[in-house]
């Protein structure tokens, strides 16, 4: 929360016990699946990584992406080495309080404004945000990098 309130966007916390599936998740956060967001930590290179912001409803393209980045190569990590460089458990990432700072790729859904809900760094926590705020806050590059799930 500390983050949040550092980067100046207006928020609003969510808590709820444990979910089993992206539609209880969303319903749970009081948005649509899609408007659930996703931030999966993508390696470059040794010690090179970035967050990428995925609708709940989709997932990374990795061919855009690598496009978008200008590399051949990308990877995730373990779930221990996205711990180690990140703070956070796989399922809580958020680049609010994160580690690094590292660059953001927001996929382009998140160019819409409205209310969208992103890991707070604990299971079961999520801050609701304005989706404009969200990526504007992060300085996200912004594009088109995700397929239909």
């Amino acid at each position: 929360m500390a983050a949040l309130r550092a980067a100046g966007i207006p928020f609003e916390m969510t808590r709820h016990d444990a979910v089993g599936s992206l539609a209880e998740a969303a319903a749970a956060r009081g948005v649509e699946p899609g408007r659930l967001i996703k931030t999966i930590v993508v390696r470059r290179g040794e010690g090179d990584y970035l967050f990428v912001l995925v609708p709940g409803d989709r997932q990374i393209s990795w061919p855009r992406l690598r496009a978008l980045l200008g590399v051949s190569r990308l990877s995730m990590p373990s779930k221990e080495v996205a711990f180690e460089v990140t703070g956070y458990e796989r399922g809580t990432i958020t680049p609010f309080g994160a580690l690094h700072r590292w660059p953001v790729v927001a996929d382009s859904r998140l160019s819409e404004p409205g209310p969208v809900s992103i890991g707070g760094g604990a299971h079961g926590v999520g801050a609701t945000v304005d989706a404009v705020d969200l990526t504007t806050a992060l300085d996200a590059t912004v594009a088109d990098v995700t397929d239909p799930v």
